[in-house]
């Protein structure tokens, strides 16, 4: 933790929303009555994020523990003053941008004077860059903690690599504008985007962006060309050579940039370079803009267009440069786990088809994000090197990436205040959360008061809500969130990085409540029925760890990558799950005496049983007499509140699944994968209209998760026809009573 010098979150980081005028809302006013200045838990420190994996590459951990400079702190780079150039004076201030955009370094490369190139243009491609960005962000935060550091490794060290999530067109350009704002090496940009206007490739390659080839074709097909690879291999290793970075995408989700660190990784072990350092780079936005993909010079207009003029608030960009780690070191060292993987089908199937536990124990392969076809000349362990360290950058970079104040408001509307929620109970959610994200070593990318902070929020996400006077108190007005589709979609949007953050304790929860569906199903449907599950119902059940543990590992392996970290075991991660919920109050352990029945969960020949712990002759427990640990579900006001919220984390995706094994029946089967996923996507999107509601289950990363799962799992069995990949239903969930299993074993994580 770094303490900052001034209360609140420290004067660098004050919310622009209380230093800017707004056209007034009608609400507007109301909210700044109603609220009040909150010192937020912790509100003097700020978590340092961006570390480097203190098992995996615990040396370059060393090099910057051992180092005593003290946080810089963060800059907006759009807050641009003669303090920034080495001249002062009336006329200064008011050409301090040229000024500024002149004096900054650009190093040449041996193959071309980009020296003289960027100095001679007409453009001033840095100075126009930061006034666009000007125009569309309040500002854009730049956390200077590592600053320091990336000059040295820069000028001293071997050449640097940037990693990013993709989130938007946008993030090709902002990461070249910050390392140009602050004197480091521009990198050279790999783009995974099919541009096709010759003028547009064109300037775009001058910028040092490495694009797909012209041509009608995409990364799938430009990657499993006989050509394509080879050359793009030989480029990054002449690029290394010569001692430039890189800037790459990678995504767990989508398979992205697998090759390219694998090509990487290549020119290390090669010899071409002795080693290259790794920056995981967190991008954070208020609002993430929508520009699309950029393919001719009208459509770049648009998008630029788009952004210059759209009508509603800017929002805050915040961007975290983590510290750089050794490649060598994290690959070479043998601590990177590559061993233990098996097919998602070998962990599940059994247990979902056959209620057998013995095959949960390993870790879920994840092949398809460096598919056998993408740098064919790798050996299976540089292959499965590769895919570990994708998973495991792309985990880096969704840690160290801040939250926003539009995050925390769309997860309390989306997860805990579906149906609307009084202004002053949602700033008393906003300030608890808050609390639970510090406390979790998580960066927030706002500060100033809690009134900055809420109406800011709401100023940029006013267009999927729902605001009305409340009837018996006008100056507290009723906030829920739109009831249409697009609005959910951007609201689950914004709240997917609190499911990264809470993500244990939602696996944790959705054990706890499919232990709870198997208790009130042992009392039947009357009894269920007569129960008011989300009241005050008693759980005077033990819920056995070992039972627990289980269903924490089930619902593990089900996890889409990017939301456990790859050097932890699973095993491990579900443990961890089961004791953050001990943590934060939802469980307490439980003594049981003798004469008590504990409700044995581990289940025989598919029932239930029932036991005393004083039965000596008992030996059906999996649960040791001497060894069993136990826990309740603890009862203070908020605990049932705080089990549903992080319940309803993890619901959208996995009621997706559950729609998505209900609509195996309509696939028309075998069909191109990207057909397939289209027809999932649309029956999703079918479900929720009929449901009239849950819009964040028919999302389309939703859809691509969802497909992934049922692959792996061997729902849907992949083939090649034409060289085209083709998905097929197995003849083993063509059958009613295997479909009916792989719901009901999806469902029972449910809370709905």
């Amino acid at each position: 933790m770094v303490q900052e010098s001034r209360d609140g979150f420290g004067e660098a980081v004050v919310h622009p929303a209380t230093q800017q005028k707004r056209p007034a809302l009608s609400w507007a006013v109301r909210i700044k009555k109603k609220l009040k200045t909150v010192t937020p838990y912790l509100g003097k420190f700020r978590p340092t994020v961006g570390q480097c994996c203190h098992q995996c590459t615990p040396d370059s951990l060393g090099k910057k523990l051992g180092q005593t400079t003290p946080s810089l702190g963060f800059q907006n780079l759009l807050r641009v003053n003669e303090t920034h150039t080495r001249y002062r004076g009336w006329l200064v201030r008011r050409v301090c941008g040229l000024l500024f955009v002149r004096g900054c370094k650009v190093y040449p490369s041996p193959a071309t004077d980009r020296v003289e190139r960027v100095c001679q243009s007409n453009r001033f491609v840095g100075w126009v860059i930061l006034k666009v960005f000007g125009s569309v962000f309040c500002s854009i935060q730049v956390n200077l903690n590592h600053k320091a550091f990336l000059h040295r490794a820069s000028q001293q060290g071997p050449p640097l690599v940037y990693v990013f999530v993709p989130q938007s067109v946008v993030d090709y350009a902002l990461i070249p504008m910050v390392l140009f704002c602050h004197n480091l090496r521009v990198p050279y940009t790999l783009c995974h985007l099919q541009i096709h206007n010759n003028w547009l490739r064109s300037v775009l390659q001058r910028l040092g962006v490495v694009l797909l080839p012209l041509g009608p074709i995409t990364e799938q097909e430009a990657e499993t060309d006989c050509l394509y690879s080879p050359v793009m291999t030989s480029l990054v290793g002449e690029l290394l050579c010569e001692g430039q970075a890189l800037s790459v995408c990678v995504s767990g989700m989508s398979g992205h940039g697998g090759q390219w660190l694998a090509r990487i990784r290549q020119a290390v072990t090669e010899g071409l370079v002795p080693d290259v350092r790794l920056v995981p780079v967190g991008i954070s936005y208020d609002c993430i803009p929508s520009t699309g993909t950029p393919a001719g010079v009208l459509s770049a207009l648009r998008c630029v267009f788009s952004l210059l003029f759209s009508r509603r608030a800017r929002g805050c960009v915040r961007i975290h440069l983590a510290q750089p780690f050794s490649l060598k070191e994290m690959c070479n060292t043998g601590r990177c786990r590559v061993d233990g993987s098996r097919p998602l089908l070998e962990l599940l199937l059994p247990t979902i088809l056959h209620n057998r536990s013995d095959r949960l124990f390993g870790q879920r392969m994840m092949s398809w994000v460096l598919p056998p076809n993408y740098v064919p000349e790798l050996s299976q362990s540089e292959r499965d090197l590769s895919i570990a360290l994708t998973l495991h950058l792309s985990y880096s970079i969704r840690s160290c990436m801040a939250v926003m104040s539009t995050s925390l408001v769309s997860c309390l509307l989306l997860h805990k205040h579906r149906k609307g929620v009084c202004l002053s109970v949602l700033c008393r959610d906003v300030a608890w959360l808050l609390e639970e994200v510090l406390f979790r070593n998580r960066d927030v990318g706002f500060g100033g008061s809690l009134v900055g902070v809420v109406y800011h929020a709401l100023s940029l996400l006013v267009p999927h809500l729902i605001i009305a006077a409340h009837p018996n108190d006008r100056s507290d007005p009723l906030i829920a969130p739109h009831p249409s589709l697009s609005a959910t979609l951007s609201l689950s949007c914004h709240a997917q990085i609190l499911t990264h953050t809470f993500i244990q304790e939602a696996v944790g929860a959705c054990a706890v409540s499919a232990m709870l569906y198997d208790v009130a199903t042992c009392g039947g449907d009357d009894w269920v029925k007569g129960q008011q599950y989300r009241g005050e119902m008693e759980f005077d059940v033990a819920l056995c760890q070992d039972e627990l543990t289980e269903r924490a590992l089930q619902l593990t392996h089900l996890l889409p990558p990017e939301y456990i970290p790859p050097c932890q075991s699973s095993h491990d991660f579900a443990l961890d799950a089961v004791d953050t919920l001990v943590r934060c109050g939802v469980l307490v352990m439980e003594e049981v005496p003798r004469d008590t029945p504990i409700c044995d969960f581990w289940k025989k020949q598919g029932t239930l049983a029932w036991s005393a712990t004083d039965d000596p002759n008992h030996s059906d427990s999996e649960c040791e007499e001497g060894d069993a640990r136990c826990y309740k579900l603890s009862q203070p006001s908020q605990c049932p509140e705080l089990l549903f919220f992080l319940c309803s984390l993890m619901a959208g995706y996995l009621r997706a699944l559950c729609w998505a094994t209900d609509g195996l029946d309509l696939l028309q089967t075998p069909l191109p994968e990207a057909v397939c996923l289209a027809q999932i996507h649309s029956h999703l999107r079918d479900s929720a209209q009929r449901d009239r509601g849950h819009y964040e289950s028919c999302s389309a990363e939703v859809a691509r998760m969802t497909v992934r799962t049922l692959t792996d799992l061997g729902v849907l069995v992949e083939g090649q026809q034409r060289g085209c990949v083709f998905l097929g239903v197995s003849q083993l969930f063509q059958q009613t009573d295997s479909k009916k299993k792989l719901r009901s074993f999806v469902s029972q994580f449910l809370y709905d």
